[in-house]
């Protein structure tokens, strides 16, 4: 459907739902083909998604919002639902994300606290029917996009088959070690962007939660700490690790020898997800025209290769990951 369809389309349910009167106005998309908009009406302001089938679902946002509200954590109200047509009307948490709040200097002790209290209150709920496993596969795959999108049209170069094999082969056992921690319930893109202040409150909202996996215990605290947008100094990320890691259930801490083995897998855990955040980037910039995304590659790159020296591996086994941009 085209964009003057999917607009006649917009404001014939909002006009159904909360009268002609309510203004639709344009807010930021997101790393997909789903658009927001802020809707006005006499009583309040709402977030309208619009995600477009076939390329967009919303079931799976429906299924997943329902779960975490049950568990526990804050998420958007719903307040009305169109899934034929891919339109939801969700409580408005304002345009205040952790991002916005650390670049203005905030205090971040209270964010952190809470983004830790809500990841525990997500790792102890019982994983719905459905939610996908973070395995050795999936991982493997996000990672061949650095492979298919950052090197040939960021690095300017293209791998031969001989280096791929090597690649895939340096990975496997790590990606093997991070399939073997502990599974529990993960949101899988727990950052700074998705994490909002509403009201210029502590107790922080939770959105772009509808990928959700089953994945290890490591990952979205991984997500928050080594976050592809910030640059928090070590000491920070070792406090909160080891703070998180003082609260998990004894039956998750018995996998690991101690704070540093724990720490040291979330430093493992990062390694893999800056890999395929620099693929991601690159493909939203050549495949979707998303350019500016070009732009968080440097940060991400930087993070990659803290990872590298702090795992102690060597840019003779992982040479690809070395490519700088042209």
């Amino acid at each position: 459907m085209q964009g003057d369809q999917r607009h006649v389309l917009r404001r014939r349910w909002i006009d159904g739902v909360l009268g002609e009167r309510a203004e639709i106005r344009s807010l930021s998309g997101d790393a997909s083909f789903r658009r927001y908009f802020r809707v006005h009406d006499a009583e309040r302001t709402y977030v309208l998604m619009d995600a477009p089938p076939p390329m967009e679902e919303t079931a799976p946002f429906l299924h997943v919002r329902q779960w975490l509200e049950q568990a526990g954590l804050r998420v958007p109200a719903l307040y009305a639902a169109d899934e034929v047509n891919g339109l939801l009307l969700l409580e408005d948490f304002g345009d205040m994300t952790w991002a916005v709040f650390a670049a203005g200097g905030g205090e971040l002790d209270a964010l952190f606290a809470d983004a830790l209290r809500q990841l525990h209150c997500l790792q102890a709920a019982q994983s719905p029917a459905g939610l996908p496993v973070f395995d050795v596969a999936r991982m493997q795959r996000e990672c061949d996009l650095y492979l298919d999108w950052y090197l040939p049209h960021v690095a300017g170069f293209t791998p031969s088959a001989e280096q791929r094999q090597a690649f895939h082969a340096a990975l496997q056992p790590r990606l093997e070690r991070l399939a073997a921690l502990p599974r529990v319930p993960v949101h899988l893109d727990f950052h700074s962007r998705n994490l909002m202040l509403p009201d210029g409150q502590a107790v922080l909202g939770i959105i772009d939660f509808q990928d959700a996996v089953t994945g290890p215990v490591t990952y979205d605290l991984a997500s928050l700490l080594y976050d592809c947008y910030q640059d928090y100094a070590e000491p920070l990320r070792l406090r909160w690790s080891r703070h998180f890691f003082a609260a998990l259930p004894a039956a998750l801490r018995a996998d690991f020898a101690g704070e540093d083995d724990w720490h040291r897998m979330l430093r493992l855990t990062a390694w893999q997800r800056h890999i395929k955040a620099i693929g991601i980037f690159a493909r939203l910039a050549y495949r979707d025209g998303k350019r500016q995304f070009l732009d968080e590659i440097p940060l991400t790159r930087r993070h990659l290769l803290q990872e590298m020296t702090a795992l102690g591996l060597a840019e003779a086994e992982f040479p690809l990951l070395y490519r700088a941009p042209l």
